[in-house]
């Protein structure tokens, strides 16, 4: 049974190199409007945004959400999680490929040392299915209490 699902349509234009695209649809409208180009992708961003951009947001937000519940369970819910996402596209056998997202994780948590907070975010890794939709790819996690 479908706990969500969520829709983006992108309307693209041109050749790959030259063209570009737009996203519209979005089943709640926030991404409605942004552009992508490949050039965004490969080269400079522009004010423009990738898929790769997406997945690492996609990633980050879904990390803290599951950290955040994990915490919660453990009766040490966060203060704050600051969760950023790097999503690397390098070339495998000739296929542009995601082969990595780094996440760093920056928590302020009270009642928590150091051991206990590594278990939690190992648990949260599991439960993340944005971590689990990005399971052929290396993840790697920088985590810290500050």
């Amino acid at each position: 049974m479908s706990i969500a699902d969520r829709t983006v349509q992108t309307t693209w234009e041109g050749p790959l190199a030259s063209g570009a695209g737009t996203l519209g649809q979005g089943s709640s409208g926030a991404l409605d409007g942004l552009p992508v180009t490949w050039a965004a992708r490969t080269e400079q961003p522009g004010g423009k945004t990738s898929p790769e951009e997406l997945a690492a947001a996609a990633h980050s937000s879904c990390f803290a959400m599951a950290l955040s519940l994990k915490l919660g369970e453990n009766t040490t819910p966060p203060q704050q999680l600051d969760v950023s996402s790097t999503v690397t596209l390098e070339e495998v056998d000739g296929l542009p490929t995601i082969t990595t997202s780094k996440l760093t994780i920056r928590a302020r948590v009270a009642g928590l040392d150091d051991a206990d907070f590594a278990r939690v975010v190992n648990d949260a890794a599991a439960l993340c299915p944005v971590s689990r939709l990005f399971a052929g790819a290396e993840i790697s996690l920088d985590a810290a209490l500050v």
